[in-house]
């Protein structure tokens, strides 16, 4: 199983294409406040999350994750079940 480090490290080069500016990401860093992703932007991040973990996320997760530290959580606990 990977780490949440391991998680935070390969989600901060999926979401850096995304930002709009650079930013330094951290596990605090919000995703739609800072790193200003609207619904499509976070669709795309979504497929690529999935194919690069090779999991599938379901949208009902998305309510818990504001930050790129929530989503490694989120996504540690579905590594974990698959």
């Amino acid at each position: 199983m990977q780490s949440k480090e391991e998680i935070l490290e390969q989600l901060y080069e999926l979401v850096r294409p995304y930002t709009k500016e650079p930013i330094e990401l951290g596990e605090e860093t919000g995703l739609i406040n800072e790193v200003g992703l609207d619904s499509v932007k976070v669709m795309e991040l979504m497929t690529a999350i999935e194919d690069h973990f090779d999991i599938s996320v379901p949208l009902n997760i998305l309510p818990n994750v504001q930050t790129i530290g929530d989503f490694a959580e989120q996504l540690q606990l579905l590594l974990k079940d698959s």
